[in-house]
Protein backbone atom coordinates (compact mmCIF):
# COMPACT_ATOMS: atom_id res chain seq x y z
CA UNK A 1 0.00 0.00 0.00
CA UNK A 2 1.02 3.51 -0.56
CA UNK A 3 0.19 6.79 -1.76
CA UNK A 4 -1.88 5.53 -4.72
CA UNK A 5 -3.63 2.98 -2.63
CA UNK A 6 -4.95 5.81 -0.60
CA UNK A 7 -6.13 7.99 -3.39
CA UNK A 8 -7.50 5.15 -4.52
CA UNK A 9 -9.97 4.62 -1.81
CA UNK A 10 -10.41 8.00 -1.52
CA UNK A 11 -11.88 8.47 -5.14
CA UNK A 12 -14.22 5.45 -4.12
CA UNK A 13 -14.99 7.19 -0.77
CA UNK A 14 -15.92 10.18 -2.62
CA UNK A 15 -17.98 8.28 -5.54
CA UNK A 16 -19.82 7.01 -2.52
CA UNK A 17 -20.72 10.02 -0.88
CA UNK A 18 -21.57 11.94 -3.89
CA UNK A 19 -24.38 9.36 -4.70
CA UNK A 20 -25.49 9.67 -0.88
CA UNK A 21 -25.35 13.56 -0.76
CA UNK A 22 -29.13 14.26 -0.75
CA UNK A 23 -29.80 11.47 1.85
CA UNK A 24 -26.83 11.87 4.34
CA UNK A 25 -27.99 16.13 4.12
CA UNK A 26 -32.08 15.22 5.23
CA UNK A 27 -30.51 12.98 7.78
CA UNK A 28 -28.39 15.72 9.00
CA UNK A 29 -31.25 18.28 8.72
CA UNK A 30 -33.31 15.96 10.74
CA UNK A 31 -30.66 15.82 14.11
CA UNK A 32 -28.07 17.98 13.12
CA UNK A 33 -27.34 21.51 11.36
CA UNK A 34 -27.26 19.88 7.84
CA UNK A 35 -23.59 20.48 6.69
CA UNK A 36 -22.09 17.04 7.41
CA UNK A 37 -22.09 15.77 4.10
CA UNK A 38 -20.77 18.97 2.51
CA UNK A 39 -17.90 19.46 4.94
CA UNK A 40 -16.87 15.91 3.95
CA UNK A 41 -17.18 16.43 0.24
CA UNK A 42 -15.18 19.79 0.49
CA UNK A 43 -12.34 17.61 2.31
CA UNK A 44 -12.78 14.94 -0.64
CA UNK A 45 -12.48 17.43 -3.39
CA UNK A 46 -9.42 18.80 -1.34
CA UNK A 47 -7.48 15.80 -1.63
CA UNK A 48 -8.14 14.93 -5.13
CA UNK A 49 -6.89 18.71 -6.06
CA UNK A 50 -3.43 17.44 -4.58
CA UNK A 51 -3.62 13.95 -6.09
CA UNK A 52 -0.22 14.24 -7.61
CA UNK A 53 1.65 15.19 -4.67
CA UNK A 54 -0.33 11.69 -2.66
CA UNK A 55 0.57 9.26 -5.00
CA UNK A 56 3.76 9.90 -5.27
CA UNK A 57 4.50 9.25 -1.45
CA UNK A 58 4.90 6.40 1.07
CA UNK A 59 1.52 5.40 2.74
CA UNK A 60 2.80 7.06 6.19
CA UNK A 61 3.53 10.16 4.05
CA UNK A 62 0.49 10.13 1.66
CA UNK A 63 -1.89 9.88 5.06
CA UNK A 64 0.51 12.19 6.60
CA UNK A 65 -0.30 15.17 3.90
CA UNK A 66 -3.83 13.97 3.74
CA UNK A 67 -4.35 14.63 7.12
CA UNK A 68 -3.45 18.20 7.39
CA UNK A 69 -4.48 18.93 4.03
CA UNK A 70 -8.21 17.80 5.26
CA UNK A 71 -7.58 19.96 8.57
CA UNK A 72 -6.96 22.98 6.62
CA UNK A 73 -9.69 22.68 4.16
CA UNK A 74 -12.60 21.23 6.23
CA UNK A 75 -14.99 23.28 8.79
CA UNK A 76 -17.30 22.12 11.50
CA UNK A 77 -16.16 18.87 13.69
CA UNK A 78 -15.41 16.64 10.21
CA UNK A 79 -12.08 18.65 9.96
CA UNK A 80 -10.45 17.45 13.12
CA UNK A 81 -11.80 14.12 13.45
CA UNK A 82 -11.24 13.10 9.90
CA UNK A 83 -7.45 14.61 10.45
CA UNK A 84 -7.18 12.61 13.47
CA UNK A 85 -8.35 9.30 11.56
CA UNK A 86 -5.91 9.75 8.85
CA UNK A 87 -3.13 11.08 10.99
CA UNK A 88 -3.56 7.87 13.31
CA UNK A 89 -3.32 5.44 10.94
CA UNK A 90 -0.38 7.41 9.48
CA UNK A 91 1.53 7.47 12.65
CA UNK A 92 0.56 3.18 13.32
CA UNK A 93 1.70 2.57 9.77
CA UNK A 94 5.48 3.49 10.31
CA UNK A 95 5.15 0.92 13.24
CA UNK A 96 3.37 -2.49 11.77
CA UNK A 97 3.68 -4.33 8.49
CA UNK A 98 1.24 -3.62 5.95
CA UNK A 99 -0.80 -7.46 6.31
CA UNK A 100 -4.28 -8.00 7.36
CA UNK A 101 -2.78 -7.59 11.00
CA UNK A 102 -1.11 -4.85 10.42
CA UNK A 103 -4.11 -2.96 8.43
CA UNK A 104 -6.24 -3.59 11.35
CA UNK A 105 -3.96 -2.29 13.89
CA UNK A 106 -3.57 0.69 12.02
CA UNK A 107 -7.02 1.55 11.17
CA UNK A 108 -7.74 1.02 14.92
CA UNK A 109 -5.36 3.60 16.21
CA UNK A 110 -6.64 6.19 13.45
CA UNK A 111 -10.20 5.41 15.55
CA UNK A 112 -8.71 5.43 18.61
CA UNK A 113 -7.88 9.04 17.56
CA UNK A 114 -10.98 10.34 16.37
CA UNK A 115 -12.25 8.94 20.03
CA UNK A 116 -9.68 10.93 21.93
CA UNK A 117 -10.24 13.95 19.90
CA UNK A 118 -14.08 13.93 20.44
CA UNK A 119 -14.56 12.12 23.65
CA UNK A 120 -16.96 9.96 22.65
CA UNK A 121 -17.16 6.26 22.00
CA UNK A 122 -20.22 3.39 21.33
CA UNK A 123 -23.71 4.48 21.79
CA UNK A 124 -23.57 8.21 21.54
CA UNK A 125 -25.33 8.53 18.32
CA UNK A 126 -21.89 8.86 16.30
CA UNK A 127 -19.60 8.15 13.75
CA UNK A 128 -18.00 5.59 16.77
CA UNK A 129 -21.15 3.99 16.43
CA UNK A 130 -20.02 2.26 13.32
CA UNK A 131 -15.84 3.15 13.38
CA UNK A 132 -15.32 1.21 17.00
CA UNK A 133 -17.38 -1.68 16.22
CA UNK A 134 -15.64 -2.12 12.70
CA UNK A 135 -12.45 -1.69 13.77
CA UNK A 136 -12.82 -4.01 16.85
CA UNK A 137 -14.09 -6.39 14.28
CA UNK A 138 -10.97 -5.77 12.10
CA UNK A 139 -8.92 -6.95 14.52
CA UNK A 140 -10.57 -10.07 15.63
CA UNK A 141 -10.72 -11.14 12.37
CA UNK A 142 -6.94 -10.36 12.05
CA UNK A 143 -6.49 -13.01 14.31
CA UNK A 144 -7.66 -15.74 11.73
CA UNK A 145 -5.66 -18.09 10.14
CA UNK A 146 -7.18 -18.55 6.45
CA UNK A 147 -6.13 -18.27 3.04
CA UNK A 148 -8.93 -16.47 2.58
CA UNK A 149 -8.54 -14.19 5.04
CA UNK A 150 -8.62 -11.10 3.23
CA UNK A 151 -11.80 -11.69 1.44
CA UNK A 152 -13.54 -12.38 4.94
CA UNK A 153 -12.52 -9.48 6.03
CA UNK A 154 -13.54 -7.20 3.04
CA UNK A 155 -16.65 -8.85 3.02
CA UNK A 156 -17.63 -8.53 6.47
CA UNK A 157 -16.83 -5.30 7.55
CA UNK A 158 -19.26 -3.78 5.27
CA UNK A 159 -21.80 -5.85 6.98
CA UNK A 160 -20.90 -4.80 10.51
CA UNK A 161 -20.68 -1.33 9.29
CA UNK A 162 -24.21 -1.47 8.61
CA UNK A 163 -25.46 -3.16 11.28
CA UNK A 164 -24.45 -0.57 13.50
CA UNK A 165 -25.31 2.19 11.40
CA UNK A 166 -28.71 0.81 11.63
CA UNK A 167 -28.50 0.48 15.42
CA UNK A 168 -28.28 4.52 15.65
CA UNK A 169 -31.96 5.02 14.73
CA UNK A 170 -32.98 4.35 18.52
CA UNK A 171 -30.10 5.64 20.53
CA UNK A 172 -30.47 8.82 22.41
CA UNK A 173 -27.88 11.33 21.09
CA UNK A 174 -25.19 12.66 23.54
CA UNK A 175 -23.00 14.54 21.47
CA UNK A 176 -23.41 17.44 19.24
CA UNK A 177 -26.23 19.71 18.43
CA UNK A 178 -28.86 16.25 18.34
CA UNK A 179 -27.62 16.25 22.04
CA UNK A 180 -30.18 18.85 22.18
CA UNK A 181 -33.28 17.17 21.16
CA UNK A 182 -33.09 14.66 23.49
CA UNK A 183 -35.61 12.01 23.05
CA UNK A 184 -36.83 13.58 19.83
CA UNK A 185 -33.36 12.20 18.14
CA UNK A 186 -34.43 8.84 18.31
CA UNK A 187 -35.94 7.63 15.61
CA UNK A 188 -33.50 8.94 12.81
CA UNK A 189 -29.61 7.19 11.71
CA UNK A 190 -27.22 9.34 12.66
CA UNK A 191 -25.74 10.86 9.91
CA UNK A 192 -21.66 10.44 10.60
CA UNK A 193 -22.63 7.09 11.32
CA UNK A 194 -24.17 6.41 8.05
CA UNK A 195 -20.96 8.69 6.17
CA UNK A 196 -19.04 6.47 7.86
CA UNK A 197 -20.84 3.10 6.66
CA UNK A 198 -21.08 4.47 3.08
CA UNK A 199 -17.15 4.94 3.10
CA UNK A 200 -16.34 1.76 5.00
CA UNK A 201 -17.99 -0.21 2.39
CA UNK A 202 -16.87 2.07 -1.04
CA UNK A 203 -12.99 1.55 0.53
CA UNK A 204 -13.69 -2.34 1.03
CA UNK A 205 -15.12 -3.02 -2.48
CA UNK A 206 -12.54 -0.76 -3.73
CA UNK A 207 -10.00 -3.20 -2.16
CA UNK A 208 -11.59 -5.94 -3.27
CA UNK A 209 -11.27 -5.14 -6.84
CA UNK A 210 -7.64 -4.29 -6.07
CA UNK A 211 -7.07 -7.99 -5.33
CA UNK A 212 -8.59 -9.64 -8.28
Amino acid sequence: MNGKTVMACMDAAYAALKEHTDEIAVLDQQIGDGDHIFNLLRGMEALLAVRADIEKETLEAALELAANKVLSTVGGSSGPLFFSLLNGMAKASANNPLDVAGTALMFAAGVEAVGQRGKTGVGSKTMMDVLIPVAARFKELATIESPALQKTVLDELPQVAEQNMLATRDMLATKGRASFLGERSRGHIDPGARSSQIMITAVCAQLARNRA
